[in-house]
């Protein structure tokens, strides 16, 4: 039993690796279009998951049933966006890239899940590739929900950044200060009081419309 779900976590570390890895790198690209070449000059412009990877973020927290994982940020400037880029808007840009990336990997794997099944590759429950498709959709679904969150350090909580009012800053400003607390404890109550419904009801929810869209495209719908 044990090592039935080791095995399922190690396997699980593919899709993670690739799915933080081009988190990371849609950071350091859209940066980059926005002027910015701080992630490039430090060798994070690159889909080489080894530059992007947390040894405990990525593998030891994932591999000890910590139901999610996270990558080393990549670094910009705001100062450096090119003229005509404001820094409130470039970084809401750059902040937004990473988690609408795993939006695009979701439907990627949805549209080669269904491309599978149309040509007769997969059968539906089957494991290998199948599972492994499986397993990034869910992931990657998780991975948007969650970066896109209004709670500092999140991405999303650089969105809703620059997204409040002038007049509401000082406001924001002290609860970014208590944000990591609320991050960990709602980690935590998701864990022990919801056991896992927090998050799995919003997953399960943007989780319908990508099995008509993988049904759509096998032509089963």
């Amino acid at each position: 039993m044990f090592q039935d779900t080791l095995l399922e976590r190690i396997m699980s570390l593919v899709p993670l690796v690739l799915s933080l890895t081009v988190h990371e790198w849609a950071h350091a690209y859209s940066a980059f279009l926005l002027g910015d070449d701080t992630a490039e000059r430090q060798g994070r412009l690159t889909l080489n998951p080894i530059v992007h990877m947390d040894p405990i973020g990525t593998f030891i927290a994932p591999l000890m049933g910590i139901p999610f994982g996270w990558a080393k940020p990549v670094p910009f400037n705001p100062l450096r966006f090119r003229r005509g880029v404001s820094m409130r808007v470039g970084t809401m840009i750059v902040k937004a890239a990473g988690p609408l990336s795993n939006l695009v990997i979701t439907l990627a794997c949805a549209v080669i899940y269904g491309l599978l099944l149309r040509a007769g590759r997969l059968e539906v429950g089957s494991a290998g590739v199948s599972a492994l498709l499986r397993t990034a959709i869910v992931m990657n679904i998780a991975l948007c929900i969650f970066n896109f969150l209004p709670i500092p350090p999140l991405d999303g909580g650089g969105v809703a950044e620059g997204l409040i009012p002038y007049r509401l800053r000082p406001v924001w400003d002290q609860y970014a200060q208590v944000s990591s607390f609320l991050l960990i404890g709602l980690v935590v109550a998701n864990a022990y009081l919801f056991q896992g419904r927090l998050f799995s009801g919003p997953i399960m929810f943007f989780f319908r419309p990508i099995q008509h869209l993988i049904a759509t495209v096998a032509g089963v719908a």
